[in-house]
């Protein structure tokens, strides 16, 4: 049996909320190893262009993220929600190893189970290069 990860489904719009703010939180922490505890064993993923099944898979996949997107730092908004199902807009800003910075804006599309885990992410994400100066996130 997997462990629980409240707030669990049907969603209200303050668990929705809720759900939101722990990913974003998750995320910004930068642990893989945290992170990859939201979602199922089996969980099934699509990033960009790149198609990740598994827990295992993603810490992997966030692994090589992070070591890349240096400075990262991330923001999340709820857009919609039904009972098992959360939709989201975000976006997030990096710099690379040669000092250039991104700003990347994106959509996910989230399904969970009854335990609160994350069985499926969806995620488009358009990368838009900044100046430092332009950032918004410090």
């Amino acid at each position: 049996m997997e462990n629980q990860r409240p707030p669990l489904p049907p969603f209200t719009t303050e668990t929705a909320k809720q759900k939101v703010q722990m990913a974003e939180d998750a995320w910004n922490s930068k642990v893989p190893e945290r992170v990859c505890l939201a979602y199922t064993i089996d969980t099934e993923w699509r990033n960009r262009t790149e198609f990740i099944n598994g827990r295992e898979a993603v810490k992997e996949f966030l692994k090589r993220k992070w070591e890349k997107e240096l400075n990262y730092k991330l923001k999340k908004e709820l857009w919609s929600f039904t009972e098992t199902r959360i939709a989201v807009r975000f976006e997030y800003e990096f710099c690379n190893a040669d000092g250039i910075w991104f700003r990347a804006y994106g959509n996910e599309n989230w399904e969970f189970n009854e335990n609160g885990l994350m069985t499926k992410r969806f995620a488009s994400i358009n990368d838009l290069q900044i100046t430092e100066a332009e950032r918004k996130f410090k």
